[in-house]
C-alpha cells in the first residue's frame, strides 16, 4: 500500500510497531462477539428425542423438549438467538406440513417463547422438508420431466410464514429462492397484522456442494433433479447483486449470503453496494470439513473456526449463523 505522504518525510519508516495485548485489542479492524451469533437447530415431534446426525458430528435432529435444553444453553453461553428447521412425520405434495397450526415448528416457536421469551427465534421458511418430492416449491410432473411453479408457490410459502409468526417467531427467514416470495411474504404478514415483523432473505442462495450434510439432517434431498433451476449458479455474481436489490425492493429486511466462506467475494460486494443487514450463513458443508479434520489432528478446530467467521466479519457479515454457534461464543468469552 503507498503512502502519499513518505516522500515528504524521507526519514519516516513503515513498521510494526510491538503490541501489548491491550493495544492489539484497543487497534484491532475487525471483531468477533457472541451477540453476532446464529445457532440452527433441526427439530422433529417426539419425546426426549436426540437424534445423531452421521455428516454433522454434534449436530442433532432434536425432539422440541430436548430442542428446549439445546437452546437454553446456547442462550447462556450468550447466543441470542437460533434459526428452526422442521422435519415433519409425514409429507405431501402441497407441503401441508409447513403451514399447519400444529406443525412441528409451530409447536417448537410456542415452546421457546414461552420458556425463552428473550431469545430471537427466527425460522427458516422453505417447502422442501415437506414436500413429498423434496423440491421447494410445487412440481407439475410430465411424462419426461418435471417443472417447478413458482407463483402458486409462493401461496404456501407466504401461508406457512404467516403460520411461523402466528406461533411466535420474531424473524422469517425464506430460503426457497421462488421469484417473488419476499413480496407474498411481506404482503401476507401486513394484511394479517404483522406489519413490524422482518423478513431475513436468503437473497443469495447457491446452488453449492457443500449443503450435502444439511440434506441429511433436514431430511430435504430431492427426489428426482437438481435445484439449480431455481437456486443461483456459483459462477455469477452479478446476477447476486440483481437478486439482493430484488428482495430489498419487495420488502426484505435483512439479507443473507449462502454458503458463506467460498462466496466472501459475494458478502463483501453485497454489504458494500447496498448497506444492509447481511447475514452470512456457514454451512454444513463447511462445518463438517472443519469437524472432519480436527477430528484427524490436521487443523485446530477452535482456530480455524475463529478465524473462519473473523472472515465472514472482515467481509461484511453483521450475522454469522453457524453450527459452531456454542462453542464460538464460548471461546470468545473465555479469551483474555
Amino acid at each position: 500500500m503507498s503512502l502519499p505522504f513518505v516522500g515528504q518525510f524521507p526519514e519516516y519508516r513503515p513498521r510494526r510497531l510491538r503490541q501489548t495485548p491491550a493495544l492489539r485489542q484497543m487497534v484491532r479492524e475487525t471483531r468477533l462477539h457472541p451477540s453476532q451469533l446464529v445457532l440452527p437447530l433441526f427439530v422433529r415431534s417426539g419425546r426426549k428425542l436426540r437424534r445423531p446426525i452421521a455428516s454433522m458430528p454434534g449436530v442433532y435432529q432434536l425432539s422440541p423438549d430436548e430442542l428446549l435444553v439445546e437452546a437454553t444453553q446456547a442462550f447462556q453461553a450468550g447466543v441470542p438467538a437460533v434459526l428452526l428447521f422442521g422435519i415433519p412425520d409425514a409429507k405431501d405434495a402441497q407441503a401441508s406440513g409447513a403451514y399447519a397450526a400444529k406443525g412441528i415448528v409451530q409447536q417448537a416457536v410456542r415452546l421457546l417463547k414461552k420458556e425463552l421469551p428473550d431469545l430471537l427465534v427466527i425460522t427458516d421458511v422453505c417447502l422442501c422438508e415437506y414436500m413429498s418430492h423434496g423440491h421447494c416449491g410445487i412440481v407439475r410432473q410430465g411424462k419426461t420431466s418435471a417443472q417447478i411453479l413458482n407463483d402458486p408457490s409462493l401461496k404456501l410459502l407466504a401461508r406457512a410464514a404467516a403460520s411461523h409468526v402466528e406461533a411466535g417467531a420474531d424473524v422469517v427467514a425464506p430460503s426457497d429462492m421462488m421469484d417473488g416470495r419476499v413480496r407474498a411474504i411481506r404482503t401476507e404478514l401486513d394484511q394479517a397484522g404483522f406489519t413490524e415483523t422482518p423478513i431475513l432473505s436468503y437473497a443469495a442462495k447457491f446452488a453449492s456442494a457443500f449443503y450435502g450434510p444439511f440434506r441429511d439432517a433436514a431430511e430435504s434431498a430431492p427426489k428426482f433433479g437438481d435445484r439449480r433451476s431455481y437456486q443461483m449458479d456459483a459462477a455469477n455474481a452479478e446476477e447476486a447483486l440483481r437478486e439482493v436489490a430484488l428482495d430489498i425492493q419487495e420488502g426484505a429486511d435483512l439479507v443473507m449470503v449462502k454458503p458463506a466462506l467460498a462466496y466472501l467475494d459475494i458478502l463483501h460486494r453485497v454489504k458494500t453496494e447496498f448497506g444492509y443487514p447481511t447475514a452470512a450463513y456457514s454451512v454444513s458443508g463447511e462445518y463438517s470439513m472443519i469437524k472432519a479434520a480436527a477430528a484427524n489432528g490436521w487443523i485446530d478446530e477452535k482456530a480455524v473456526t475463529l478465524e473462519t467467521l473473523l472472515a465472514l466479519r472482515r467481509a461484511g457479515a453483521d450475522i454469522l449463523i453457524t453450527y459452531s454457534a456454542v462453542d464460538a461464543a464460548r471461546w470468545l468469552r473465555d479469551q483474555p
